[in-house]
């Protein structure tokens, strides 16, 4: 059986490209009695006729022109193998899977994720979304090589993991500006029976805000549950109910969601860790999320002594962030100064 010879190929392909053999010579840098040889070798063992002479150029045949399209895409391919071969070769990336559970802010995790894609090595992100559960299982097979989440690694799982604290931020409470001017009183007093959007139970922080709200003899009207907090946001922002968001994006979710802070919960965090399968961080990318983190997300915020949730109502005055409505409020006793 006779084997294509890719040489002979590149000739022909030329020679049919130019019209004539000696136009094909100046590109190929070779002799007409060279071209010639080849191409009657390569017809030979194809065992067709590829050119017929027509005065004096040259005219593909039937069978010269299928095999001229066959060519065609023989040598397009050869050169996109060519120029990826060449892009491996200048920029190796590195690819970088993170699992994102569904509790996390979206906000913060772009945040602490965007430097990934600056830095001096190539990296090519991969971002998964999901339940924490999932997420530990994908990164207990090597499928993720980190997880944000808002809980430590828990214990009851069956894989090894390592958790690494990011930060912490307290919690601001956001108003659609057209519910707040259905409400009466300064914050915290006006959360009593307003409409409130809770974080689902799969949410570290639910439990704590359960508290705050019994400690506080607050009483709202809890209209829906989230576990995603992007979902939470949106429906806040179209006025279903007030949400709490991680004080280090307050500003962020002010004019992203056009919404305005009304009060701040200073004796609740919201804590984030990185979850690994390595005790030692040695991706740069992983390196590169918690430097964010420690130096610029969570870094920038002043806390407030932290207060037990149950701290009495007035013990327990949260600080409010600024005027709830463009008005003056009178501010009740559990307002901190």
């Amino acid at each position: 059986m006779a084997s294509l010879n890719y040489k002979h190929l590149r000739y022909f392909w030329m020679v049919a490209k130019c019209g004539a053999i000696a136009r094909a010579c100046e590109q190929l840098h070779l002799t007409p009695q060279a071209v010639s040889g080849q191409l009657r070798e390569l017809e030979g063992s194809l065992g067709v006729e590829l050119f017929r002479r027509v005065g004096r150029g040259l005219e593909l045949t039937g069978a010269g022109r299928r095999i001229l399209s066959y060519a065609e895409e023989i040598f397009a391919i050869g050169d996109e193998l060519l120029e990826v071969a060449r892009d491996q070769t200048m920029t190796q990336s590195l690819p970088f899977a993170v699992g994102i559970a569904d509790s996390v802010a979206k906000s913060v995790a772009l945040r602490l994720v965007e430097p990934v894609l600056h830095l001096p090595e190539a990296v090519r992100l991969i971002c998964r979304e999901g339940r924490l559960t999932g997420l530990l299982a994908d990164l207990a097979v090597h499928r993720l090589d980190m997880v944000i989440a808002d809980r430590p690694m828990p214990a009851n799982l069956n894989v090894r993991g390592y958790s690494h604290p990011l930060g912490e931020s307290d919690l601001t409470v956001f108003a659609a500006p057209g519910l707040l001017d259905t409400l009466n009183g300064s914050f915290p007093a006006l959360l009593n029976g307003a409409p409130f959007l809770m974080p689902g139970d799969d949410v570290a922080i639910r439990l704590r805000l359960e508290q705050w709200f019994e400690a506080s003899r607050l009483h709202p009207h809890i209209v829906g549950e989230f576990d995603d907090s992007a979902l939470l946001k949106s429906f806040g922002q179209a006025g279903a109910g007030l949400f709490v968001a991680p004080t280090a994006i307050a500003a962020y979710v002010s004019d992203q969601y056009r919404v305005q802070a009304i009060g701040r919960i200073d004796s609740i965090a919201e804590q984030l860790f990185a979850i690994t399968t390595e005790r030692r961080l040695s991706h740069p990318a992983i390196v590169a999320v918690i430097q964010e983190a420690r130096d610029k997300v969570f870094g920038a915020i002043k806390r407030a002594p932290r207060r037990s949730a149950k701290t009495s109502s007035k013990a327990a005055a949260e600080t409010p962030v600024q005027p709830a409505r463009s008005r003056a409020r009178p501010r009740s006793s559990g307002d901190a100064s």
